[in-house]
């Protein structure tokens, strides 16, 4: 997004935690708040709420006058903080949304991923009956080209915005940016994302003196857990400066750097065979276009009998990518269906294993990772500014609602060769080893 290139800008004295429900609260002259509310403003209001669904929302205005739900009581309160908010939230709602909270000029008085979920729900419900040019106004985004340049471009967008600010929030074990794995719901962030890693290592199969490679590593997590644990050989691929350099600096510290080998390269580049291919969170940039070449990849990547897995994040059926999230958090991103995934596998003529869906899992990695991240807002502020921090606070809480709304899914999927019958014949071995290591 505009905002992701890391600068310093002054915090303004009210950018508080204490001075705002969320968000920034902009100086009085910008909110033209001596102006009074034209009618069609309000019946443009009734119109939104209703094209939504009725949701159990209401809206104060810049003059400090209050438009509530036709139907029930209030559950959140929305405060638009200038007229031609209202008008850029009306013509454009999945872009404005998200850009004028980002701006301080909408404002949340309530929980704001139980806000996005309550939105979600009833705009799902609603847009059943929305006629086309509805549809259009709601429009969404279609995602960028995932060429060789382009995903660089895109990568470097989203994931090198410097060490520091993932530190923030994410696991403090592995630095991992992708979906834990919560074997019971008490578990910590760092507890989960170890569990998650040895899950994924549990259905791999691996064993000692085993090869393996990872395609889009991430700060290198994966491939440390594997050697440490597992006595595996990786080479992991990635095209993120910043994440490179802490994999190799981590990998060197732990003594593991003689079994893993960082490169610096795209997926696509991947040489060699392999007793198992492993992706954790690349597939949501690599694009459906690029699938047909992806199931090539792998196909000669695997020795006989190896495995495969990939994980990622995915929609309930093919659809475009949220317009703000695709625009300002991650250019190039598409969360394939199960069916666009499955081409994957049924290009090469993989048998398919195991699928497994984790979204409940990823909404309480999103909860863990909010929690921390708001309590470094004031952190996030000063190293970029409150419109980066109030953004990246709206991806988190929108990604938490999806999940819990169920339109977001996260796949694991295992697959291998046809006529490998070396395998288990059910998933006993799976669950019944030993614990994760302790975080």
């Amino acid at each position: 997004m505009s905002q992701s290139t890391a600068r310093k800008t002054p915090a303004p004295t009210n950018d508080r935690p204490e001075n705002r429900p969320h968000v920034l609260t902009l100086p009085l002259e910008e909110q033209q708040a001596d102006r009074e509310p034209h009618s069609y403003e309000r019946w443009l209001i009734a119109k939104l709420m209703r094209m939504a669904g009725s949701p159990p929302l209401r809206f104060q205005l810049w003059n400090n006058e209050f438009i509530d739900p036709e139907e029930g009581n209030a559950r959140f309160t929305l405060k638009l903080t200038d007229p031609k908010a209202l008008f850029t939230l009306v013509t454009n709602p999945n872009l404005a949304f998200g850009d004028l909270y980002s701006a301080g000029r909408l404002q949340v008085d309530g929980d704001l991923s139980e806000l996005m979920e309550t939105l979600y729900r009833s705009i799902h419900n609603a847009r059943q009956k929305w006629p086309k040019w509805l549809e259009a106004l709601w429009r969404n985004h279609n995602p960028r080209s995932t060429g060789v340049s382009e995903a660089r471009e895109n990568i470097h967008h989203h994931y090198d915005l410097g060490n520091e600010f993932y530190r923030l929030w994410l696991d403090h074990a592995e630095m991992q940016y992708t979906c834990a794995y919560y074997e019971t719901p008490d578990l910590t962030l760092e507890q989960a994302q170890l569990a998650k890693l040895e899950h994924v290592c549990r259905k791999l199969r691996l064993k000692p003196g085993m090869t393996v490679v990872e395609a889009g590593c991430g700060w290198g997590g994966l491939a440390r857990y594997m050697a440490r644990n597992y006595g595996v050989k990786v080479h992991s691929y990635n095209i993120s400066k910043e994440q490179l350099t802490y994999a190799r600096e981590e990998a060197k510290r732990q003594q593991l750097d003689h079994l893993i080998e960082y490169v610096e390269d795209d997926y696509r580049n991947i040489s060699g065979q392999y007793d198992a291919f492993v992706s954790i969170g690349m597939l949501e940039h690599v694009g459906t276009d690029n699938y047909q070449a992806l199931s090539e990849l792998i196909s000669r990547s695997l020795k006989p009998g190896g495995l495969a897995l990939l994980h990622s994040i995915g929609r309930n059926r093919p659809m475009l990518m949220n317009a703000w999230i695709e625009k300002r958090i991650f250019p190039g991103a598409y969360p394939p269906s199960i069916s666009e995934f499955m081409s994957i596998c049924e290009h090469s003529d993989f048998s398919v294993l195991d699928v497994e869906n984790l979204r409940l899992h990823y909404a309480q990695t999103l909860t863990h990772w909010m929690e921390r991240f708001r309590s470094n807002m004031d952190k996030v502020t000063e190293m970029y500014d409150g419109h980066f921090a109030r953004a990246w606070e709206m991806y988190l809480a929108g990604s938490i609602a999806a999940f819990r709304a169920g339109s977001l899914q996260l796949f694991q999927v295992v697959f291998t060769h046809g006529g490998n019958n070396q395998l288990p014949q059910n998933r006993q071995d799976i669950y019944s080893s030993p614990a994760a290591p302790e975080a």
